[in-house]
């Protein structure tokens, strides 16, 4: 089963080569400075969360989880955001964390 949501599933299908160019893109990205996995991770969930966008939050969650996050250090960056976007919109921030984290086992 695919853990991809179906919005992106039906988009790499009807649009593979912009699909594979934005992968391309990012592949790119990541390759340039001397940022580890980890901390690129920590980096995007922080823009994701900072932009209170709940669909990349929920992105940036399982792809810091596969770079070996902790449930710990992923909620940190909900709590650095508290006086930074405020503490309603942390909040959402640490629910949409939460939507992924509580279907995972770990830390």
């Amino acid at each position: 089963m695919s853990t991809l949501p179906k919005r992106f599933e039906r988009f790499l299908k009807e649009y593979p080569d912009v699909a594979v160019a934005y992968e391309t893109l990012g592949d790119a990205i990541h390759k340039e400075g001397s940022l580890t996995e980890k901390e690129r991770a920590l980096v995007k969930l922080a823009i994701s969360a900072g932009a209170k966008m709940e669909g990349a939050v929920h992105a940036q969650v399982r792809k810091a989880l596969k770079a070996k996050l902790t449930k710990k250090e992923i909620r940190q960056v909900a709590l650095l955001s508290i006086p930074t976007i405020g503490f309603p919109s942390s909040m959402a921030v640490m629910s949409w964390m939460d939507d992924i984290l509580d279907k995972k086992k770990g830390k």
